[in-house]
């Protein structure tokens, strides 16, 4: 969430770099100004009144320790009036607030200045490339094809338990998704990042911490009775551990790393771009999340990213990383990159991860925050990346190392597997 004293002092810039977002409502920055004034007008009359009451009271005091009880009478009706004056204020100032709050949160971040302008994915700048596309067998198949060939994956049984978009893994393609979990948590942890098991679920305030709500509202499983949402990422729960706490400078960073399930309820489209693993309402997910000093997110930014791109190297897939453009972007992210691998016998590129700068959007609304040396309370950047999202890794290692018979599987992962070959 922007703060509303930056919001006030930058009102044009603001608008300019909503603009470069596309964002379809920028007299939403006129507003929240005009909601500030008449929250700062109502709070004055209410400090004013309170302070008056608060003299007259003394007087009062004074008075009847002095005799003048009469006078004091007089007094307390003035002080009675202006309670009664008191109340419609306050009633009003709660009023103006929850509008103000309900305001704000409608705001998008606001894109980096090296963010490019753009309205989609074909906007979006090639940064790098790398990895090397395989010389595919005659006959080279689909991941989904290769699953059912192997016993790997079973999407019918998934659609009979649950429905589509939750499959079942079976026998080593369970085992495979056990080791690319754990060799992804190791990699991680060697990097300096801590590992974490968070629930799964959250309550409200962790999900409006990190900015799914509300804007991704109709994208989460909704725990009615409880209150409680299904995770989208491990960002959420992870994020949130720090929420309303004051980091002494010598705490950060701080990195962390978790695995978890993922539930999305947006996949649900049909056609050959949701086929197999292509889009899923639960996956498996290696996050990592970073909590910096601010003069220094966008250096961590580029650490994070050339952390994923060794960890891609590592498995032998052919990638690519994009800057993502200003229409792009997600709702709280200042700057994305996305990591893409090449789908051999699909053809096509698949994303793998996001790695985003956040700068303080989320910690404004979590209140994470450290104090300098010098004692001044500043609000910490949140940084997040996948590392890596399983089901596109999968199915690109599936279709990028199929030979004759058997299915390569790059050499890391050969002591988590037990083998070198499914």
């Amino acid at each position: 969430m922007l703060q509303v004293a930056f919001i006030r002092q930058n009102v044009d810039f603001v608008k300019e770099r909503l603009a470069v977002r596309n964002f379809p409502e920028p007299q939403l920055v006129d507003s929240i100004v005009r909601l500030d004034d008449q929250r700062k007008k109502l709070q004055l009359e209410s400090d004013t009144t309170q302070s008056r009451i608060n003299a007259l009271s003394k007087e009062i005091g004074q008075l009847m320790a002095k005799g003048g009880k009469q006078e004091a009478e007089e007094k307390k009706q003035e002080v009675a009036a202006l309670k009664a004056t008191l109340e419609p204020i306050a009633i009003e100032l709660t009023k103006v607030e929850q509008q103000l709050n309900a305001t704000l949160v409608r705001l998008p971040n606001l894109p980096a200045a090296a963010v490019p302008r753009g309205h989609g994915a074909e906007d979006n700048v090639t940064i790098r490339m790398g990895g090397r596309r395989m010389a595919l067998p005659a006959g080279a198949q689909p991941h989904w094809d290769l699953a059912k060939k192997y016993n790997l994956i079973d999407f019918e049984l998934g659609n009979k338990i649950t429905g589509s978009g939750f499959p079942v893994y079976i026998n080593k393609g369970a085992k495979l998704q056990r080791a690319l979990i754990q060799y992804f948590l190791d990699f991680n942890t060697v990097a300096g990042y801590v590992e974490y098991q968070p629930p799964i679920m959250v309550n409200e305030a962790s999900a409006r911490g990190t900015g799914q709500l509300p804007d991704k509202e109709g994208q989460m499983y909704y725990v009615n009775e409880d209150n409680l949402y299904l995770i989208p990422t491990a960002e959420v729960p992870v994020t949130n551990i720090f929420r309303d706490e004051i980091l002494k400078e010598t705490q950060i960073p701080v990195r962390m790393t978790a695995y978890t399930p993922c539930f999305r309820r947006e996949a649900g489209s049909y056609g050959k771009d949701v086929r197999g693993l292509n889009r899923l309402h639960q996956f498996d997910k290696v996050e990592i999340v970073q909590l910096v000093h601010p003069t220094n997110s966008y250096d961590v930014l580029e650490e994070m990213v050339l952390h994923v791109e060794k960890l891609l190297q590592s498995l032998d897939l052919p990638y690519r990383i994009l800057r993502l453009c200003g229409g792009d972007m997600g709702f709280t992210s200042a700057m994305t990159y996305d990591f893409e691998v090449y789908s051999a016998a699909q053809e096509k590129w698949l994303e793998v991860s996001s790695v985003s700068n956040f700068e303080s959007f989320q910690t404004n609304r979590m209140k994470i925050r450290f104090k300098d040396t010098t004692g001044k309370t500043q609000l910490v950047h949140s940084l997040n990346g996948s590392s890596l999202a399983l089901p596109r890794i999968v199915a690109s290692l599936l279709e990028n190392h199929q030979a004759e018979g058997y299915i390569a599987l790059p050499a890391p992962l050969h002591k988590y597997f037990g083998s070198d070959r499914i």
